[in-house]
């Protein structure tokens, strides 16, 4: 969001941002004026185990649902009511939300001001032509295909996901809004009026009712840092080794599922390893490091990436983004939440190798890395992808887009889906 707020902000406009209190420094630094959380939970800067202690341990679809239950649906009222307190002060012209803040979604359905989402990941709207989130299934248009979406469309919200729309309606009913007729993870009566992915068009699915607000802006991945201290070892990177950045995102902190195995694969390559932790790990378990780590716990992806030739990673939506932004491929061990379907999309855009969930060990982790160094098609892929977020400027066409949502009133004219 902060690319936008500041560009938004810079425009001429005036902007109020609710949000955690570990936020507010980043919010008024971009221009905007921070709105505290009162009833709503605050969670910020959290990671999930302690925000919610429950949740640990949790796996498969029980760790998906308790969480889209806990973090998302159950916070909701509290933020619907801060966000309809700030709006009786400030009446704004429209709302940004990412598309997972059913808060901002409850008060957009009272109030009427037009809404906008900002995607934190995959485009998470039903289509026939697409199975639901969670499966990571390629994308089918066909007649058979568009059977099996249908069948697992149903399956999904009718039988797996049940108690979910039962949360999901009676979370709106304290509220006091109609049930839904969408499925539970959409929780919107109706779409928004603009729905912005922070992605370009050829990392996202085929579809034949894609949602006429959407626009793919390009990758929203913040600004460089004004100030980088580069580790001792910067220089190795240019070393005439290969470089392969392992990494986990900045919440999963399961260094046994993907990081101390891709540590053990590679140890004996011919190549550079940089592990980031993104969080407080329990990295003593990756030691001994072997001679071609190292080991950070935060690198500036901005500074980073344009030495990488390899990225290893679980499927974050952001980092992928970053990565095939700066043209470097990958290979995806895809974790929980909507990574598999992330990982989907790299499979279909043909940008790197997907290892199955239960297939990830040593010997595949390094003999996906290897395919990948050794197989030009997907570094060509992902210098493919990389022009094409080259080609945007994703802060500004994501404000003129709101704009023209708030001067239209929610009515924006697209003319099919804009790039």
């Amino acid at each position: 969001m902060l690319e936008v707020a500041r560009e938004l902000a810079l425009r001429g406009h005036e902007v109020r941002w609710y949000t955690g209190r570990a936020f507010q420094k980043q919010v008024e630094q971009a221009g905007a004026r921070f709105e505290p959380m009162s009833a709503g939970l605050d969670f910020g800067g959290m990671s999930r185990e302690e925000a919610f202690p429950s949740h640990a341990g949790l796996t498969g679809i029980a760790d998906f649902k308790i969480g889209v239950r806990d973090i998302f649906y159950r916070t909701a009222p509290g933020q619907m009511n801060d966000l309809l307190a700030v709006l009786k002060r400030f009446p704004a012209d429209c709302l940004l939300a990412d598309d997972m803040c059913y808060g901002a979604c409850f008060a957009g359905e009272r109030t009427g001001i037009p809404l906008a989402w900002l995607s934190n990941s995959v485009y998470i709207l039903g289509s026939r032509d697409t199975a639901p989130l969670g499966r990571g299934l390629q994308p089918s248009s066909s007649p058979l295909g568009r059977v099996r979406n249908a069948l697992l469309r149903f399956v999904g919200d009718q039988v797996v996901m049940r108690d979910l729309r039962v949360e999901a309606d009676r979370t709106r009913a304290l509220v006091k809004l109609p049930r839904l007729r969408t499925g539970a993870m959409e929780n919107i009566a109706r779409p928004p009026a603009l729905y912005l992915m922070g992605t370009v068009r050829s990392f996202e699915f085929p579809r034949s009712d894609l949602l006429p607000g959407t626009h793919f802006v390009g990758g929203l991945l913040g600004l460089p840092p004004e100030n980088f201290d580069p580790p001792a070892w910067w220089e190795e990177l240019h070393g005439g080794r290969p470089v392969v950045l392992i990494t986990q995102g900045t919440t999963s902190n399961a260094v046994d599922w993907l990081l101390a195995p891709a540590v053990r694969a590679l140890a004996d390559q011919d190549v550079l390893v940089v592990v980031t932790t993104g969080t407080t790990l329990d990295v003593d378990r990756l030691r001994p490091l072997p001679d071609n780590v190292r080991l950070e716990r935060f690198v500036p992806y901005h500074h980073l990436l344009p030495h990488v030739d390899v990225m290893v990673t679980n499927g974050g939506y952001n980092g992928v983004n970053a990565a095939l932004a700066q043209g470097v491929p990958l290979v995806v061990a895809p974790g929980a939440e909507e990574k598999p379907d992330v990982a989907a999309r790299i499979k279909w855009a043909g940008a790197g190798v997907v290892l199955r969930r239960r297939a990830v060990s040593e010997s595949s982790l390094r003999r996906a890395v290897t395919t990948v160094l050794n197989d030009e098609r997907y570094r060509r892929r992902a210098r493919e992808l990389s022009r094409e977020h080259q080609s945007y400027d994703a802060p500004r066409r994501a404000a003129e887009l709101i704009e023209s949502m708030a001067d239209f009133q929610g009515q924006i004219p697209t003319g099919g889906v804009t790039c």
